[in-house]
């Protein structure tokens, strides 16, 4: 692989415009050996000239006595001190006189430009990451005096030491860790988090050595354990777990003292705990970030010198060591620190334990994903051959038990296929996010090795396809029994079978089938039937976005209870068409994937006082109005309902087709540099995003079929336009999905966020310490 393919592939995408841009210094340096190409061939042959270029170098160099410093000749880096007191650094190119000189010189001006870019950026992000972990220093100075707390509450206002000398120490751990308010201005940042391991051991190792001892003493005359009377003076900030506490966060309307509870710790620690692994991810990426720099300019210089066949690389990459960029320590500095506090504190003293959790392992690759995702695609592929060359032999469409087949059997199977294809288009999303390097991932919050790749998602499809054309291909009977008037009930309850295995693996406790995204799933479901008690995260509202677009799914799953609980699925009767009850829960189910998303806007306006959620919230609710005015239509006919549901189904698609183009997707910018897209594409060809535009107003309009009068056609039945209308739904959603997070992707990498926001638990006098 080229090294500007994996200098890419390396970087953090969120921080892709601070890394060197190395295409564009490669493309100057094309220029500069295009031009000297043309010049040897106007002058010379090119070999022959280098090669009396170095005869001649020689010479001179034997005639002054010493080998000649070309690279002294040829560039002056100097640091140029700014009114602000940042170095900019400057490269003097010294042979504009030569040969293409000019484009050489452009070279060293935007190599310039780049370098100070990095270094600014890396100088920033050092300085935030300490300002960061002078806060962790703090946070776990009243952790550790909470843990105290909560192991002897009889200690009341003693300090550390004093807990020590009286034998607390070995009751928890944390009694071992030290304050840090006290600590010496001149210490690190996480220098705090090893105290009384420091004394114990100093004090093993000072019995025979006197040097240790005086640097023991030393550092304690720096150090005072901190007094617990910080609790005193300290509020948690946790965040509410279950929709108890939000309410009692919301009347209370003020943040909670500290509890001195074990469940008040384990609240603290895991927000720590996240906090530290988070802070060790920035510090890692922010390492990565400088060492690919670093070997960015290296190979860009090398590049030069040969085209050049110059020697500016020496001097121009001392510059680049001896810089901030290459000189600068602290972030490995800050790592160790953060790996010895979080294996103390953390990990009970387990290092591999610890070092686990901080450096997750990155996901693998397992061929027998890749063979097990082609032998299911095989197999559903030749199992629905099999059912299309069934139906034409037998001449199912047109036998006397068809109609009956479509009203009660299809729509059990149908919910099946919408779930398949919602997969295969999530699939297809995940493979173009990975394609264009939209960090999906971090943006959906998955825990790093557990997110699904499209292969395993892909497999999960079409393993559930089989299973779902296995089971329709084995209940194809259009003829009842002529002695029982009934069918086979085995074969009749075949559906539920398959609806109960599913929902059986979907709440597995066990760890199989990928768990971890099981329970994802199901947290954020949960989250949603809660909408309004939860606080909104993206993957929460992402997914009730998903559910708006499997409305008949959540319709054919209220069919099963009705059909199963009580219709006759022996005969394939039913009286649900004629329920009020049912009827009732068919709009009640149209609209609670809507209702959802109402109240999770509701719920954002509330706590991010963004005005645009409010005119979010007022989308749904007029989605909300015509669903129900078009099932009212579907049921009940009149040209009343009709002319209602077809203005509030117009004027609801008018105002989600505007809000999924301009604000999800973030295009139709007229001033941008892209016309009538926006300033920064991942996709190169700009036809894409028109097409996907007029595909979304187009596949928008399906879901109106119902008030347009396309209810029934002369070759196909209702049951099946129905399925069709909302395969094209789900289709559209899959289209949304793709350009929804690569909008999202582009706002991280604007504003470089390539991390995820953990709140600390600590507030000291209603600022966070």
């Amino acid at each position: 692989m080229k090294f500007g393919k994996e200098f890419a592939a390396q970087m953090v995408q969120e921080w892709q415009e601070a890394y060197m841009n190395y295409n564009h210094l490669k493309t100057i340096l094309k220029d500069v050996l295009r031009f000297r190409r043309l010049a040897a061939n106007s002058h010379g042959s090119l070999k022959r000239r280098a090669s009396l270029y170095r005869a001649f170098s020689g010479l001179v160099g034997r005639y002054r006595g010493s080998p000649r410093k070309s690279e002294d000749e040829v560039i002056l880096v100097s640091a140029v001190q700014e009114s602000g007191g940042d170095e900019h650094y400057q490269t003097l190119f010294l042979n504009t006189s030569d040969e293409g000189g000019d484009y050489e010189l452009v070279f060293f001006r935007s190599l310039d430009s780049e370098f100070n870019k990095v270094i600014n950026f890396y100088k920033k992000k050092v300085e935030e990451v300490m300002g960061e972990a002078d806060d962790l220093s703090k946070q776990m100075d009243a952790l550790i005096a909470l843990r105290i707390r909560v192991d002897d509450p009889v200690v009341g206002g003693s300090n550390i030491a004093n807990l020590a000398i009286h034998g607390f120490s070995s009751v928890s751990e944390s009694a071992v860790h030290p304050p840090i308010n006290s600590r010496n201005p001149g210490c690190s940042s996480m220098e705090v988090i090893q105290v009384v391991e420091m004394r114990a051991e100093a004090n093993s190792e000072d019995s025979n050595k006197g040097t240790n001892n005086e640097n023991y003493k030393k550092y304690m005359e720096t150090f005072r354990p901190a007094s617990l009377e910080v609790l005193d003076f300290v509020k948690i900030n946790v965040e509410p777990e279950n929709p108890v506490s939000t309410v009692k966060k919301v009347i209370l309307n003020s943040n909670t003292g500290l509890s001195y509870s074990k469940e008040g710790l384990r609240k603290a620690e895991e927000l720590m705990n996240q906090a530290f692994v988070e802070f060790y991810r920035k510090l890692r990426l922010l390492k990565s970030h400088c060492f690919l720099n670093q070997l960015a300019f290296s190979k860009i210089m090398k590049k030069y010198d040969k085209i050049t066949m110059r020697n500016a690389s020496k001097s121009y990459l001392n510059m680049v060591d001896n810089s901030y960029l290459g000189s600068s320590d602290e972030v490995t500095k800050l790592m160790e620190r953060v790996e010895a506090a979080f294996v103390k504190h953390f990990s009970n003293g387990n290092h591999r334990k610890g070092m686990n959790t901080l450096r997750p392992k990155p996901k693998k690759e397992r061929h027998r994903i890749t063979f097990s995702m082609g032998l299911f695609t095989g197999c559903s592929a030749a199992l629905l051959i099999a059912l299309v060359v069934i139906i034409h032999a037998r001449d199912i469409l047109n036998s006397e038990g068809a109609p009956q087949y479509m009203d009660n059997i299809f729509p059990l199977y149908s919910l099946f296929g919408f779930v398949v294809l919602h997969m295969l288009m999530y699939a297809a999303n995940i493979y173009f996010w990975k394609r264009y390097r939209i960090n999906y991932a971090f943006i959906f919050g998955f825990k790093q090795g557990t997110e699904l790749g499209y292969k395993e998602v892909l497999l999960l499809a079409q393993g559930l396809s089989v299973l779902a054309l296995g089971c329709v291909i084995s209940n194809l009977d259009m003829e009842m029994d002529p002695r029982t008037k009934s069918f086979e009930a085995i074969t009749e309850l075949i559906p539920l079978a398959l609806l109960t295995l599913l929902l059986v693996i979907v709440f597995c406790p066990f760890n199989i089938i990928y768990r971890s995204s099981r329970f994802f799933l199901i947290r954020c479901a949960f989250h949603c039937v809660f909408a309004p008690l939860y606080k909104v995260t993206l993957p929460d509202f992402f997914l009730a976005d998903q559910l708006t677009s499997q409305v008949q799914a959540l319709r054919d799953l209220e069919f099963y209870i009705c059909y199963y609980g009580w219709g006759d699925f022996t005969t394939r009767t039913n009286t649900c068409s004629g329920s009020r009850v049912f009827e009732s829960f068919y709009f009640v189910v149209a609209m609670i994937p809507y209702w959802f998303r109402f109240l999770q806007c509701l719920r954002r306006l509330f706590e991010e006082k963004d005005s645009r959620q409010a005119y979010n919230g007022l989308k749904y609710f007029l989605i909300i109005i015509a669903v129900a005015a078009r099932t009212a239509y579907e049921l009940r006919m009149g040209m009343a309902l009709k002319i209602f549901a077809a203005v509030t189904s117009g004027a609801a698609t008018i105002m989600a087709t505007y809000w999924d183009i301009v604000v999800d997707w973030g295009l139709l910018q007229r001033d941008s540099r892209n016309p009538w897209l926006r300033d920064k594409l991942v996709i190169p060809t700009k036809s894409v995003y028109f097409v996907a535009m007029v595909l979304n107003v187009v596949l928008r309009l399906a879901w109106m079929q119902t008030v347009l009068g396309f209810r029934q056609t002369p070759f196909l039945h209702s049951k099946a336009l129905t399925a069709i209308v909302a395969c094209l739904e789900i289709i559209r959603r899959g289209i949304w999905n793709f350009f929804s997070l690569e909008n999202e992707h582009l706002n991280n990498v604007g504003k470089y966020r390539a991390f995820k926001s953990v709140p600390l638990p600590f507030y000291y006098e209603n600022k966070r310490i």
